[in-house]
């Protein structure tokens, strides 16, 4: 199961990737954008679904593990390793 920690920006002209960054702690996490506004889960909701896109696996195998309200989230991917996401911030946006 891979573990992705994620830097959520919501209310964004557009859904996209922004690449990797490092908190202070040196820990890596994805800067990713949604359209959706962070009321009641709606930011959540649409970052996994997101994810889920790109990655091209069902939203079912995504969990937000922790930070439902903060912007730095922790995503459990089932099925994943974390080599599998070193390249994920080189992919494009899914296509509509």
């Amino acid at each position: 199961m891979a573990r992705l920690y994620v830097r959520l920006t919501p209310k964004a002209a557009a859904e996209r990737i922004d690449g990797w960054d490092a908190d202070d702690k040196g820990r890596r996490y994805l800067k990713v954008r949604v359209r959706a506004a962070p009321i009641e889960g709606k930011a959540n909701d649409a970052l996994l679904a997101f994810l889920a896109k790109t990655l091209k696996l069902p939203k079912s195998r995504l969990t937000l593990a922790s930070g439902d309200t903060s912007r730095l989230k922790q995503i459990e991917i089932d099925g994943l390793d974390d080599a599998d996401l070193d390249g994920l911030a080189a992919t494009s946006s899914p296509k509509k």
